[in-house]
């Protein structure tokens, strides 16, 4: 019996060292040992070169599988994981496999080879994404889904406020966007064609039926006239009295007169009228705008909602007293804009009837009944136009005369009386204004090929004076008289 043990053992041990020489032969030739997987790939039998050729066929297989990014309002935008820059990361795994069964002592070597017999090792792939390419797909294919939240309003119709509901608003949060592309891709993707739900913020909108039911008191109201308007400049007054008609503002909410008239274009059904421009009548797309502008500045003013932002014109208008006035001017940056400081919605409506325009603000009157506001405007100081302007034009004809009239300069202020019970209890300063003044001006026109003509023309213009040009114009253009029978 012991003979024969001492024959078994120096068996094995002979087997052993055979396997053992066995190992190292393949160990020279780097050939890795079956059973022994990257990722679902089997690289048994394979060198480190042809299992890390393997594993790049799998990785530029998956670079074509299709991955759908789900974003706001149902949108959906179809990629591949090469457009969103798919990489392999660890590919020093290769050496790793390659190195299974082939370290160690021979006897830890046979111990390996036969684990691998009866269970398979896998090594995990890692893989990365390039964040800039992920990035740009959101922006520019994802974020045309989303959708600005629409806040319940009002319209008036037949005398009678109607409720508008709102919708709910859909934005997408690229920047969580991107990590939850990126987080799901690199720890929970099966390597299958996928779906990823985006990262989309609600937007709630403002306002409901009970908060607009509090909007049926007229806070303030003011009405201007136009009658003496041309057709552009009327069309002009009647279509911006449409773009600010219907207007909903919350508590806290600022308004911006030039956004809601803007931009001064025919599409936008402006007409070329006059207009203020340094100090001289032209004519320009939107003229007679300013006219909007004020009438809705007096219904604000009456309705005691604050004013953050208003300019007076650069010359005197006509159709409110002194201070009163409230330019628009794009050029310029000048804007009319006031804030909602009341509790509760306001409502903004235009109307135009018999070339009068009229602003009504609409919305919960908490002021007591005793209480009255009046404004009252008050001119400081005048500067009488100065002497007549006149231009030569050698171009047009003697008879040829164009005028622009004369404005008288003012500085002027605007007060804020409060009285209760018929008694003055408050007097406030609104604002001060100051408007330029400006003299007439005329271009006059000089060519004739009657010397003593242009030299009467040219005589009458050293006058600086608009009427003694006109009754010289009257008589060198006068019909000669008839001849004596």
């Amino acid at each position: 019996m012991k003979k024969l043990l001492i024959k078994c053992g120096m068996l094995l041990v002979s087997g052993m060292l055979m396997l053992g020489s066995g190992l190292n032969a393949e160990a020279a030739e780097k050939t890795i040992r079956d059973g022994i997987y990257i990722g679902p790939v089997e690289v048994g039998g394979m060198t480190t070169a042809e299992a890390e050729q393997a594993v790049e066929e799998y990785v530029q297989s998956l670079s074509q599988k299709s991955i759908t990014l789900e974003a706001a309002n149902e949108g959906q935008v179809q990629v591949t994981a090469a457009d969103l820059g798919i990489t392999w990361t660890n590919k020093e795994i290769v050496e790793e496999a390659a190195q299974m069964g082939q370290q160690g002592n021979v006897i830890v070597r046979y111990k390996m080879m036969k684990d691998l017999q009866h269970d398979n090792v896998r090594y995990d792939l890692e893989f990365a994404y390039d964040v800039n390419a992920i990035n740009t797909i959101l922006t520019e294919q994802c974020v045309g889904f989303d959708s600005e939240a629409v806040d319940a309003g009002l319209t008036r119709e037949e005398g009678a406020f109607v409720v508008q509901e709102g919708q709910k608003g859909y934005r997408l949060d690229v920047e969580h966007s991107i990590d939850a592309v990126n987080d799901y891709l690199t720890q929970e993707w099966d390597y299958a064609d996928t779906a990823i739900q985006l990262v989309v913020n609600e937007e709630e909108p403002k306002g409901n039926g009970q908060d607009l039911a509090q909007v049926k008191d007229v806070l303030g109201s003011f009405t201007t006239s136009f009658s003496s308007s041309g057709k552009s400049r009327s069309a002009n007054v009647t279509n911006g009295c449409n773009l600010i008609n219907g207007i909903t503002l919350y508590p806290g909410e600022e308004f911006s007169t030039l956004e809601a008239i803007t931009p001064f274009t025919e599409a936008n059904g402006y007409h070329m009228a006059a207009s203020y421009l340094n100090g001289k009548v032209v004519d320009s797309l939107g003229g007679g705008i300013c006219q909007v502008s004020t009438t809705l500045y007096n219904a604000v003013l009456l309705a005691e909602l604050e004013v953050t932002q208003r300019y007076n014109h650069s010359m005197i208008v006509a159709y409110v007293d002194p201070s009163a006035d409230a330019a628009i001017a794009e050029s310029a940056g000048k804007d009319f804009k006031f804030v909602n400081n009341t509790d509760a919605p306001i409502y903004v409506e235009g109307i135009i009837e018999n070339k009068k325009i009229t602003v009504n603000i609409y919305g919960k009157e908490t002021r007591p009944e005793n209480r009255e506001v009046i404004y009252e405007s008050e001119v400081t100081s005048r500067t009488p136009p100065g002497q007549d302007v006149i231009y030569v034009d050698a171009g047009r004809p003697i008879g040829y005369i164009a005028k622009e009239s004369a404005h008288v300069g003012y500085k002027a202020r605007l007060w804020k009386v409060v009285k209760e019970n018929g008694e003055v209890v408050e007097r406030t300063q609104i604002n001060s204004s100051t408007y330029k003044m400006t003299p007439r001006y005329a271009t006059v026109g000089v060519a004739t090929s009657d010397p003593n003509a242009y030299n009467e023309i040219m005589a009458a213009i050293g006058t600086s004076s608009i009427d003694h040009v006109q009754n010289v114009i009257a008589i060198l253009t006068a019909p000669p008289a008839p001849a004596e029978q």
